[in-house]
């Protein structure tokens, strides 16, 4: 849940800093930023849109590993802390050769019961677990935990979810910007537009441009975390194959089912362990559907 919370924040933050930017010089040089965009077809405005919608995706992904650590506190071990801390190293070892991965950092963070990974390269991962969740599952169901994790890394959900941010956001800042234009020019004539001036234009502009990203955000917001849903199924199965059987990934989903889940922020919901019921906004399916799934694997699905 965390992981997905701020990627989601950082590339919200990236994206409207590159907006801003772009806005404030057109602003400070008189131009109006309607016609800049408009000055090159659809296609030009198309051209702006996915260079300003994968930059946010891709500064949230190379950013992600850093800020997790920052806003969660993680504190990065190395096995010499203690014998609690010298076995979840081992294990996220021992996961990482089988996912043919290279080992990620391992950090602990305080927190109720949760688990994510992240980072922007599957070989220069962070894998982290809230120390109550250390405290209040076996090592057997700790242990699918990362291994669900470990899977994150080794199939690069994270990449995949960039990339997958960044064509939603093209296509957001893409539509936002058409149907502002079109907006825009039914309000106002075209003598008129042009006796106000580029400023004032730029500002009606952008007033319709904010209003329809935050709309169309919310449907593409409903895309993604579907999109979401079906990787925490394959992580799932990825936590079994690791292990060699569905039944620990099973034991630790309804042991989460009786422990007070951790909250993460946006950007990590995507890649974290626990989940509610199902809506079209989680990011998780709902426990039941994943154990269903789980037990639903063929018979010779992990050996």
């Amino acid at each position: 849940m965390k992981r997905l919370f701020i990627f989601l924040l950082t590339n919200i933050a990236a994206v409207a800093t590159l907006t801003f930017v772009a806005a404030v010089v057109c602003a400070l040089c008189g131009i109006d930023m309607a016609q800049v965009l408009g000055g090159g077809g659809y296609k030009g405005l198309f051209l702006v849109s996915f260079l300003f919608g994968m930059a946010g995706a891709i500064v949230s992904l190379l950013l992600s590993k850093t800020m997790v650590k920052a806003t969660m506190h993680c504190k990065v071990i190395d096995g010499s802390e203690g014998e609690a801390e010298r076995w979840l190293v081992a294990t996220v070892e021992d996961l990482a050769r089988r996912a043919n991965v290279k080992t990620p950092e391992v950090a602990v963070y305080p927190g109720e019961a949760n688990a994510f990974a992240t980072g922007a390269f599957k070989n220069s991962a962070l894998v982290a677990v809230s120390t109550r969740i250390m405290e209040q599952m076996s090592r057997e169901e700790l242990r699918a935990v990362l291994g669900h994790e470990m899977s994150h890394v080794a199939n690069g959900d994270m990449v995949t979810m960039s990339l997958t941010q960044g064509v939603i956001n093209t296509f957001v800042i893409f539509f936002s910007h058409v149907l502002a234009g079109v907006v825009q020019s039914a309000m106002r004539g075209k003598d008129e537009r042009r006796r106000e001036g580029g400023i004032g234009g730029y500002y009606m502009y952008h007033m319709f441009v904010q209003l329809f990203q935050t709309v169309f955000g919310l449907f593409a917001m409903i895309v993604l975390m579907w999109y979401s849903r079906r990787r925490e199924f394959a992580a799932d199965a990825g936590s079994a194959r690791l292990l060699g059987s569905p039944s620990p990934m099973i034991a630790a989903l309804r042991r989460l089912g009786n422990l007070r889940p951790g909250v993460l922020p946006d950007s990590l919901k995507a890649f974290g362990i626990t989940s509610g019921k199902t809506s079209l906004f989680s990011s998780h399916p709902s426990l039941d559907d994943r154990i269903a799934a789980l037990m639903n694997l063929p018979p010779d699905y992990a050996s």
